[in-house]
């Protein structure tokens, strides 16, 4: 696929200040000044949204380290820009970059809903829990009219399949009818990921995610409604946001979450250069420490990869962390429960091509 050399620079609503080749390219491109005519910068990236003719919506994982072991991925990319994502890298499989592409140039699965139904209609399927959010925001911007997550949404409820949802946006709240009606079976979560109560750091670092506010007023409406709620205080990045997971903990708790997670920056292949540029861009004041300190709890990388580490880092500050975390849990009541299962044996697969079910008659 063609890719567009941008930046560094900053463009409205985007995370990312560039368009660095993904680590497949084979050809590397840079933008030559020859001393002739010169294209005008633009202010902004469109976004642009193609169809994805995938074969199969369900992916396995086998991750010891990530709690779920089936996921669908609605879009491809995600317009949110969160410039930390950990997915960005998937983009360079597309033959794109995982900076601006990977947030402008989105893929949506057309026929979501008809390949779901067939994947959970062949015999040897096994029902287990499906996670909504990993690789992309389910309810990113684009949802609103595409409702891809929702066609996804109402064919788990009609099978009464289990479910977990993970997303940044308020938009969750319009297919508050089909969570409620799983919940009442035990046959969902969602967890509301907060980064930070600072309304600037969010709107540099994560553009099109919803406002904290709207965040807690979103979890505050799931748990009245009777959707179980989590929140998760991700990424926690030293030395920039870190100081506020203890807040956002008692906020979320406070509007109804009763189970909290959180995981540590995580920077794997095309990421490291992404987020260095955008802290050299945003935050040069401290861009030199906050590194310095990530590297500390990697084991003197960028990143460390070990399983088991990964989520949570090493050291004395990765430690440290992890004991504030686990004393405001305590204060706060959260996970104070043992962690349920969500409910599997509801799970009635839909007729296999399309054939009437039996009535049982």
């Amino acid at each position: 696929m063609r890719r567009t050399i941008i930046g560094p620079q900053s463009f409205t609503g985007r995370g990312a200040l560039s368009n660095p080749p993904g680590r497949f390219d084979r050809q590397q491109l840079a933008p030559v000044d020859d001393g002739w005519y010169q294209d005008e910068v633009p202010e902004s990236v469109s976004t642009t949204l193609e169809p994805d003719r995938a074969r199969e919506v369900i992916s396995t994982n086998d991750s010891p380290d990530i709690p779920f072991e089936q996921s669908i991925n609605p879009y491809r990319g995600c317009e949110t820009a969160c410039v930390y994502c950990y997915a960005r890298p998937s983009h360079a499989y597309l033959g794109l970059s995982p900076g601006l592409d990977f947030e402008t140039r989105l893929f949506y699965k057309a026929d979501a809903a008809k390949l779901l139904e067939g994947q959970l209609a062949r015999r040897g399927y096994v029902c287990k829990s499906i996670t909504l959010g990993a690789n992309t925001d389910p309810y990113q911007p684009v949802e609103r009219r595409m409702k891809v997550t929702r066609s996804i949404l109402e064919v788990l409820a009609r099978t009464r399949h289990p479910v977990s949802v993970i997303t940044k946006h308020a938009l969750v709240l319009r297919d508050l009818d089909l969570l409620m009606d799983l919940a009442r079976d035990g046959l969902v979560s969602v967890a509301v990921s907060i980064t930070s109560l600072d309304p600037e750091l969010k709107r540099v670092m994560e553009p099109r995610a919803a406002s904290a506010q709207a965040r807690l007023r979103t979890l505050a409406a799931l748990s009245s409604a009777g959707v179980p709620t989590a929140v998760m205080a991700a990424p926690m990045i030293p030395a920039l946001n870190d100081h506020e997971l203890e807040a956002i903990l008692e906020a979320a708790a406070g509007a109804g979450a009763r189970r909290a997670g959180y995981v540590l920056l995580r920077l794997p292949y095309e990421i490291k250069g992404l987020f260095r540029e955008w802290l050299e861009k945003h935050y040069p004041d401290r861009a030199t420490h906050v590194m310095s300190l990530i590297r500390a709890m990697r084991g003197g990388r960028d990143y460390d990869p070990t399983f088991g580490t990964r989520m949570r880092g090493t050291g004395p500050f990765a430690e440290l962390l992890a004991r504030r975390f686990r004393l405001a849990c305590q204060r706060l009541g959260l996970n104070s429960d043992p962690r349920k299962p969500l409910e599997t044996a509801c799970f009635r697969p839909p007729a296999p091509g399309g054939a009437q079910l039996d009535l049982g008659l």
